[in-house]
């Protein structure tokens, strides 16, 4: 076993019983490099990466390509969800040198850390070969590898600044609705061609923006091709193809939380079975399939099983009678394009049209579902994030009270329990967590707006002050360790460990840009407190979305979605009464299914408001006895209501004054 042995990430103990000689990033294998006088050898990827298990397999495994790493390189493992810093500042270095990226990222660098020579998936005679070539250059022309390094270096920290636009103006979001429709595929959904990736953070930007063709035409498309589990719920990370029908198996929790939350507002803009339905699977994927024993949410699951890419997802039309019976078998296969997909006849289950016997539907996708759970199950990364904890949080809070499932709530109020009591020391989140104990690995700016983000939206549901007092912490430091000075944010803190380069990135990839999240979390917290250095830190965060709305708009989408909000302020709403009073919770509920965008809800007993509540509910009381609710835009309210009906017209209504 080497050294990873010890580690707690899943990913790098995959690796620990490997003849490479693997080091864990750190210090440490920084100065054996020195010391022996070799290149680093990096290698970035994490537990549920297909092409990652390739090349472990191809060349990590293989006792000659690992002979060659430990005699010529420091070989260094690193888990990319544990570390996004370090991820980060190679990504950037990956893609300057080869024009384009991805994972497994493989990396040459200097003792010091500065990259010479970067790429991705090798086959293992290309890899050796590599490895000789390297080597060969380390050791007969070092001056131009050294000179390498620092260019490069050099030339990414002169590029690392932010685009600096304007703040977003109604105009800018137009432009952006234009960028988006040249690129929208209007046969399929979705933007661009092959590969597809799930756009959540654009969807909502269309969803608040009341654009129904571009959101809904992608969403259905989504929700019926073959990257949904139309038996288990829950979406794979990406279509390979343009039509979302071959899917890249893996599951990760953020693509899913972030899904959840889109289908639930999808739902609630335009009342869809559909939006519903996928809402509610994918919600209980989650609970049943990423929960951990401490109430936390599993990192992924991965695409191979069975030494084999999507083996537990597919089928063939003989495995459905097998299952089924004839009748039955040739009705499902028929139902779900069970076609031949793949090679070997397999295929991936799709839904293209609602089946027209329900009862039949959900026996036959039961009996499925339960053949299935036999087979050999993907691995599990069970280690806990907290940014796609609190993205978990938010969804299942919001989706629990528009639906009624107090279980979904209860668990996002569980989840947010073990964020508090395990990842918050001091004041400080940590990254990671798994079997209730926290890694040792600092939070990075999408952690702290994350999950203030999915503290703001369960209190909103609760209307638990705890969790407004701990986003407000978490904000707190978002501003004092986070901030550039210029109105932008660093993904580290300032404490943080130095690199080659401080991360810094205004642009969405899989999840929301941190510069975007705690631009959306501010804006929040502005609304519920009427604090204006909230609300004007978060202005000043998305300058950038100016810049890029023209020409990539698919890459700001959840900018794009908290200006939206901003550009008229979010609409707030303080709902007042005891918290078991029937009226209260008509309220309450009635306020939580508006869609305006942004809105936020704060829930209270009335005046005198209790410490630490939002200032929104401050001398804000009942009505005659009666619970009350009062809309408003930067603290200008409307007359109290005390009726959900009353309440639905004023939400619908212009702006408050």
């Amino acid at each position: 076993m080497n050294r990873l042995g010890s580690e707690t990430s899943p990913y790098l103990l995959q690796h620990a019983d490997n003849p490479v000689e693997w080091w864990p990033w750190g210090e440490a294998a920084m100065e054996e490099a020195r010391r022996r006088d070799v290149p680093l050898l990096i290698s970035v990827g994490y537990s549920a990466c297909h092409w990652c298990h390739v090349m472990a397999h191809e060349s990590f495994e293989d006792a000659d390509t690992a002979r060659l790493m430990n005699a010529h390189f420091v070989n260094v493992k690193v888990d990319r969800e544990e570390r996004p810093d370090v991820d980060a500042v190679y990504m950037n270095a990956t893609q300057a040198m080869t024009q384009q990226g991805g994972w497994p990222m493989t990396v040459f660098a200097t003792p010091e850390g500065h990259p010479f020579f970067c790429g991705t998936y090798f086959p293992r005679p290309h890899f050796q070969r590599l490895l000789v070539g390297v080597h060969n250059a380390w050791r007969g022309d070092r001056e131009s590898v050294l000179e390498q390094g620092s260019k490069v270096v050099e030339a990414l920290n002169q590029g690392s600044a932010l685009p600096a636009g304007p703040q977003p103006t109604a105009e800018t979001l137009e432009v952006a609705l234009g960028n988006l429709r040249s690129s929208f595929d209007a046969e399929r959904g979705g933007f661009g061609g092959a590969p597809k990736f799930p756009p959540s953070m654009v969807l909502e930007f269309l969803l608040r923006s009341g654009e129904t063709e571009m959101s809904g035409r992608t969403l259905e498309a989504m929700a019926r091709g073959g990257m949904y589990d139309q038996l288990g719920g829950g979406f794979a990370r990406y279509s390979v193809d343009a039509g979302w029908v071959v899917p890249h198996f893996e599951k990760m929790l953020y693509d899913n939380a972030l899904l959840l939350r889109v289908y639930t507002h999808w739902w609630k803009a335009s009342g869809q079975p559909l939006a519903r339905r996928v809402a509610l699977e994918t919600a209980e994927w989650l609970l049943r399939e990423l929960r951990t024993p401490e109430g936390g949410f599993a990192s992924a699951l991965d695409a191979d099983s069975e030494g084999e890419e999507g083996r537990f997802y597919v089928w063939t039309p003989d495995e459905l009678r097998e299952v089924l019976g004839d009748d039955d078998g040739a009705w499902a296969a028929e139902l779900f394009e069970v076609t031949g997909t793949f090679e070997h006849g397999t295929s991936v289950l799709q839904l293209l049209s609602d089946p027209e016997d329900d009862e039949r539907y959900e026996r036959v996708r039961a009996a499925l579902l339960a053949a299935r759970e036999r087979r050999v199950r993907p691995g599990r990364d069970d280690k806990v994030v907290a940014a796609w904890t609190g993205l978990a949080i938010a969804a299942l809070a919001e989706t629990g009270a528009v639906f009624e499932r107090p279980d979904l709530v209860e668990a996002a109020g569980v989840a947010a329990s073990l964020l508090a009591d395990v990842h918050l020391v001091e004041g400080r989140l940590l990254r990671t967590s798994r079997d209730g104990r926290a890694g040792a690995n600092a939070g990075v700016l999408e952690d702290y707006a994350d999950v203030a983000e999915g503290l703001l939206a369960l209190y909103g549901v609760t209307g638990e002050t705890r969790w407004f007092r701990l986003a407000a912490t978490l904000l707190d430091a978002v501003l004092d360790r986070f901030a550039d000075g210029a109105g932008g944010f660093y993904d580290t803190a300032d404490d943080s460990e130095r690199l080659f380069q401080r991360p810094r990135d205004p642009t969405d990839n899989a999840t929301p840009s941190g510069q975007y999240a705690a631009a959306g979390a501010l804006l929040s917290f502005g609304a519920l407190t009427g604090s204006a250095r909230h609300r004007e830190a978060a202005l000043a965060a998305l300058r950038p979305v100016s810049v890029l709305a023209p020409g990539h708009a698919r890459f700001a989408g959840w900018g794009l979605a908290v200006a939206r909000a901003a550009l008229s302020g979010p609409v707030e709403v303080a709902v007042v009464g005891p918290p078991d009073d029937p009226r209260t919770r008509a309220l309450h509920r009635e306020a939580l299914l508006a869609t305006a965008p942004g809105l936020v809800v704060a829930l209270g007993p009335g005046t005198p408001a209790e410490t630490g509540e939002p200032a929104l509910l401050e001398g804000r009381g009942p009505v005659g006895g009666a619970p009350a609710a009062y809309v408003c835009r930067n603290f200008a309210c409307r007359m109290p209501v005390t009726s959900p009906e009353a309440l639905r017209a004023e939400l619908a209504g212009g702006s408050p004054g």
